[in-house]
């Protein structure tokens, strides 16, 4: 009956030492995994804002010149496609938000004006981007 009970003890004793490793290996990965998510989040938003300043400096030196522009307008489509898959719901919908805003800018500054005929001076658009 001893060697059943130390059996049975050195078991359960190796067993919660395993379960035990692998839980906290679990959270460590859990946390890799948190972070790992945090910094793609992290690196889209950084290509928005990145690509959202570029195309807006694009048309305001347009205007400014007198002078058609061109920009990849797929690849802001792009970007705000993957910062919306990858981006907690609340910041999704901001940035949906954002994008909108943004189609709204483009109508006043780029669609419906032409900087080569009709520039928008500076404080247009400044107006145009509140």
């Amino acid at each position: 009956m001893a060697l059943l009970e130390a059996l049975i003890t050195t078991v359960t004793g190796a067993a919660s030492a395993t379960f035990g490793v692998a839980g906290r290996r679990d959270r460590h990965q859990t946390g890799q995994d948190h972070q790992w998510s945090r910094d793609q989040q992290l690196v889209a938003y950084q290509e928005l804002l990145s690509h959202y300043a570029k195309f807006t400096m694009v048309i305001k030196r347009a205007h400014a010149d007198h002078r058609g522009w061109d920009y990849d307008r797929a690849e802001w489509s792009a970007v705000l496609t993957r910062v919306s898959l990858i981006a907690p719901a609340e910041v999704a919908g901001e940035v949906d938000s954002f994008g909108q805003s943004v189609d709204r800018f483009l109508d006043r500054v780029a669609r419906e004006v032409d900087p080569v005929r009709t520039p928008l001076g500076e404080e247009e658009f400044r107006e145009a981007g509140a």
